[in-house]
């Protein structure tokens, strides 16, 4: 199998379907490159910014059969895959033999990004096809969430941490704005019938209950989320071995995005974003940026350092230590480290460690919401 199993910015360990390990470096090419255009192709990463009459092309429809071929028995999609390349029939027979090996998730924007695909050319074309795969890929969500309103990584189910409900990269919160513009009966999820439609909103229901349950309470405080919480206890749980329990600085911006996103807000709705937002002002990191400066002893030539920057724009860490608000840094071994200098080369360089994820959220999404719901801001 070819390299076009692989895709965004990533190095290291790749595992694809036939379990074959090897290393990659893939650079994704962004939106409007002239590059693909000027070859009339597409990466999958671009598939969702096109205008509205591209997906009623040649083009558009060739990849929305590519994600049939990719969508397994259950309804769902594996990740990392352009799903965008042109398929040889060799290569097309062989995704249909790995099909048994179900690897379906909603890791990496995996399964809710290909239904909103379909969704847009079933729209453009009113080719049945679309609309079964589809409906099959909505019923997969559907059974794929737990009882108690969240959803795992991966389903069916895996051992260890791929079955906690998994906020990490966005999963969670991708799935239920989906199911959200399903209920709102956006443009291209019309087809949907009312059956669907309603357990939909059943489902955001319980996702908004779950995510309630999840915030992190300290001291009777609201503060912000783990990337993932434990499916039967709500407790902020572990992955990876360098993704420790925490608050997280990067992945409550989606939650807290999702749930302003809700008309007419519950006062526990309120509360809860007003509590995660106070928690990001406490945290910003002020006076430093992160550089990226040459190193020619390290694998990649360059290096990551923080530096000292009076005049620079708030940071946030990716990990807060719970009850402190620490920001730590890890490398494999789990041992949390004080500064980014502290851990490995592979660490700090494979991974975004301090970033800027709260700061559009807070100088403006919130408070247009606050203006919107006419409530106290609780930014200074």
């Amino acid at each position: 199998m070819t390299p076009r199993n692989c895709y965004s910015y990533f190095f290291g360990e790749f595992r694809i379907p036939h379990g074959v390990a090897f290393t990659c470096l893939v650079v994704a090419i962004p939106l409007g490159s002239t590059a693909i255009q000027s070859q009339q192709q597409i990466h999958w990463r671009q598939c969702l910014g096109q205008p509205t009459d591209w997906y009623s092309t040649k083009e558009a429809v060739r990849i929305a059969d590519n994600l049939l071929l990719y969508q397994y028995p259950s309804g769902g999609w594996p990740k990392n895959i352009d799903m965008a390349q042109e398929l040889s029939q060799s290569e097309k027979a062989e995704i249909l033999e790995e099909r048994e090996y179900d690897s379906s998730t909603i890791d990496n924007d995996a399964t809710y990004t290909q239904l909103r695909y379909l969704a847009r050319v079933y729209t453009s074309t009113r080719l049945e096809r679309f609309r079964i795969a589809s409906l099959k890929g909505l019923d997969y969500l559907f059974k794929a969430q737990y009882a108690n309103g969240g959803w795992p990584q991966f389903y069916p189910l895996r051992p260890g941490y791929y079955s906690h409900i998994t906020f990490n990269d966005n999963a969670m919160t991708g799935v239920m704005s989906l199911l959200r513009d399903i209920v709102r009966d956006r443009r291209d999820f019309h087809f949907v019938d009312r059956q669907r439609r309603e357990k939909a909103g059943d489902c955001v229901e319980q996702g908004v209950r779950c995510i309630l349950k999840c915030q992190i309470s300290v001291h009777g405080t609201l503060t912000a989320w783990c990337a993932q919480h434990d499916e039967q206890t709500f407790q902020p749980a572990k992955a990876r071995s360098y993704e420790l329990v925490s608050e997280s600085g990067a992945e409550s911006v989606g939650i807290v995005r999702l749930l302003m996103s809700f008309d007419h807000p519950s006062p526990a709705l309120v509360r809860s974003i007003q509590s995660a937002v106070a928690w990001f002002d406490q945290v910003k990191i002020k006076d430093i940026r992160v550089n990226i400066v040459s190193d020619t002893a390290g694998p990649r030539g360059t290096n990551r350092i923080v530096v000292k920057d009076a005049s620079a724009p708030p940071m946030w860490a990716r990990f807060y230590e719970i009850g402190t608000n620490k920001p730590f840094f890890c490398s494999r071994d789990g041992i949390k480290r004080d500064s980014l200098s502290q851990i490995s080369y592979e660490r700090r360089n494979h991974y975004v460690w301090l970033g800027y994820w709260p700061a559009h959220l807070l100088n403006r999404e919130y408070p247009e919401w606050v203006a919107r719901n006419k409530v106290k801001s609780v930014l200074q």
